[in-house]
């Protein structure tokens, strides 16, 4: 009995129950006509959101690196610059930066890219720019990038803090250079420390992803509000947009806890 119990306490009873409910929402997709169409014509959008997550998050895992740099720059403008940023952007909600990027931020960087060329547009070896031409999925991987380049700079500013001041000056003792330093013996330890949080944040961006309907790029959740809106089912097609984000994002999640199960294992041998 007790080994009964003790496995009892242990089961994840939340994680048992989105199974359930994850395994009655697949069988109504296999069973149900009316389901299977809805996959289907959501199907596209799946792979947007994929792709827009995961090209927005690379993107921000960049800018963020750069910025975290930043801020443990020597000189002070520098530094003084990467607090602005990411206090800044960390203060902006996802959808107003959305909305700013499309619509506002876009046409100035059209504007610029053209002011920076005016020799060779003139010359004719290069055509003026319109803000047209920009696309809309474009500035949606923009925002987010740069929305969530604030919180994963703050992310690696963390993992870096959290390396011995020891372990670098002993790099600067046997004369490695700066670059050296950080490939070899901060970055390796810091990411271990981030990987988790940034699993995380790469969790957070597909839900937000959802927001890029607003500007009307295909994803799950525009392609859906066209398919409800046409066809008025509106409670079996977010049936099937929750059911693809939860399957998402609790794939994820549970890799996420995995790694950081694996992590805790190493730490203790």
């Amino acid at each position: 009995m007790m080994p009964l119990k003790k496995t009892l306490d242990r089961t994840p009873w939340w994680l048992v129950t989105t199974l359930i409910i994850g395994l009655v929402l697949l069988w109504n997709m296999v069973a149900n006509h009316s389901y299977q169409r809805i996959a289907g014509a959501l199907s596209n959008g799946l792979l947007t959101t994929i792709g827009v997550t995961l090209v927005a998050f690379l993107l921000a895992s960049a800018m963020g690196l750069i910025i975290a740099l930043t801020g443990f720059s020597r000189w002070r403008i520098l530094r003084e610059f990467a607090r602005f940023y990411v206090e800044i952007f960390r203060g902006i909600p996802v959808l107003v930066l959305l909305f700013y990027i499309a619509f506002v931020g876009a046409g100035e960087m059209v504007h610029l890219y053209n002011w920076l060329l005016q020799w060779p547009i003139e010359a004719g070896w290069i055509e003026m720019a319109r803000t047209r031409d920009f696309n809309m999925l474009w500035r949606a991987i923009l925002a987010l990038s740069i929305s969530y380049s604030a919180f994963i700079a703050e992310v690696f500013r963390a993992g870096i803090q959290e390396v011995s001041k020891g372990q670098i000056e002993a790099a600067q003792s046997l004369g490695l250079s700066s670059w050296l330093r950080f490939r070899l013996i901060i970055l390796p330890q810091a990411m271990r420390k981030i990987l988790p949080p940034l699993g995380n944040d790469f969790v957070a961006m597909i839900k937000d992803s959802a927001l890029v309907s607003v500007l009307g790029v295909q994803d799950i959740t525009q392609l859906a509000k066209v398919y409800s809106s046409s066809t008025f089912q509106f409670f079996e097609t977010y049936n099937v947009v929750a059911f693809m984000y939860l399957t998402l994002t609790l794939s994820l999640s549970l890799l996420i806890r995995a790694f950081e199960a694996h992590l805790r294992r190493n730490d203790h041998h």
